[in-house]
């Protein structure tokens, strides 16, 4: 029984064994060289060349997560203490991952097979097979995926001031709108912000296209705005869409990182290539309350539908019980589309009332006055 004095947190132990997250070979090696791998949760590796490491360790209350290895390694670890969960076979994703999706992950396979071979598209294709027919296996794989994804989000993002920027998917590229957005991105990118977006098309590309093209000039921005004109939507053509996307990354490939929480949902919009790391969720509600949650820096609502409206009042109903702490801001941009349109200021004034949320909810003309309404927001 541990004294009271000394800190005990049972989500850091297992059985007594410090939980060690292990998601890299160089961190596997230095473990192994140890002799224990006691207590460590090693997520989708490759093993097969380290055999016997795995025969000579202490696997003791380790857990195995997506990691092939040789038969005899297998039986001895797990003969050892070890909980394995092998590969799935003939999957188009690992439900494993110990990371965010990269664009060229998603869309590998873009030039050569079109968009129909990509990862995206054929892991969106499974989903549709699976996704409604009651299959256990395919739930709890889309689950283990959801929840891998959320804890290697929670790792990278810890520490970060992150800003969200919200939007409808039918803004088209070569619009005014678009360039305000990838503005938006950009300048809230250069204030030190890190710029989350729901990873689809329309304004949430454009905010992650400003982001992308925060550490250049005002030149390329208007010179890769005109190529991705070229190509206004991804409908007819996701193959086209993501080509002029893909062609602005190869002509300017240093581009700054933002986020992007796509899902295969609506897997009929593709995850936009300007988000850095995206982390595609089968799950909606996992991914729309995993979103707004991060959003320790605030949440910028640009114009837009059903599905932007339903994240204004997610947002505000954590702001307005105050599950989350102290109310994050809440940004919305365009009057004319918010007051008469769809008139939710209105009803987000009133719901605000007098409580401590009230002084965190803006109402903005233009892209052009957000940093300064969330600065002004932010520090009361």
């Amino acid at each position: 029984m541990p004294s009271d004095d000394v800190d005990h947190d049972p989500s850091t132990e297992a059985g007594g064994i410090p939980i060690r997250e292990i998601q890299s070979l160089e961190e596997f090696d230095q473990a192994a060289l140890s002799g224990s791998l006691a207590g460590c949760r090693i997520q989708a590796l490759d093993l097969t060349e380290r055999t016997f490491a795995l025969l000579v360790v202490d696997s003791s209350q380790a857990v195995f997560l997506g990691c092939p290895m040789e038969p005899q390694a297998l039986a001895h670890i797990r003969a050892g203490g070890a909980l394995v969960f092998p590969p799935v076979p003939d999957l188009p994703f690992d439900p494993y991952r110990g990371a965010p999706y990269t664009p060229d992950e998603l869309y590998a396979g873009l030039e050569t097979e079109g968009y129909a071979g990509t990862p995206d598209a054929r892991t969106y294709a499974w989903y549709r097979r699976t996704g409604h027919n009651g299959d256990v296996l395919a739930s709890m794989l889309r689950s283990v995926h959801d929840d891998a994804l959320s804890d290697a989000l929670d790792e990278m993002l810890r520490g970060s001031r992150v800003v969200g920027v919200m939007g409808g998917h039918a803004m088209e590229r070569g619009s005014r709108a678009y360039a305000g957005a990838a503005r938006l991105g950009r300048d809230l990118a250069r204030s030190g912000l890190t710029v989350a977006t729901g990873g689809g098309p329309g304004a949430m590309e454009a905010a992650n296209f400003g982001a992308y093209a925060a550490p250049y000039d005002d030149v390329m921005l208007g010179k890769a705005l005109e190529v991705l004109a070229r190509v206004p939507s991804f409908g007819p053509s996701v193959d086209d869409w993501a080509a002029a996307a893909m062609a602005v990354r190869d002509r300017w490939p240093d581009g700054g990182p933002s986020y992007g929480l796509p899902t295969w949902f609506y897997g009929h919009e593709p995850a936009n290539p300007f988000a850095a790391h995206i982390a595609k969720y089968f799950a909606n509600a996992t991914r729309e309350d995993g979103l707004l949650s991060r959003c320790n820096a605030g949440v910028v609502f640009l114009p837009g539908a059903a599905g932007t409206v339903q994240e204004v009042f997610d947002a505000a109903t954590t702001n307005y019980y105050g599950s989350r702490g102290e109310p994050a801001p809440m940004v919305l941009v365009d009057r004319a589309h918010w007051t008469t349109e769809l008139p939710v200021w209105p009803l987000l004034t009133r719901l605000a009332g007098e409580r401590p949320m009230a002084d965190r909810i803006a109402l903005v003309e233009s892209v052009t006055e957000v940093p300064a309404a969330l600065a002004r927001l932010a520090w009361g």
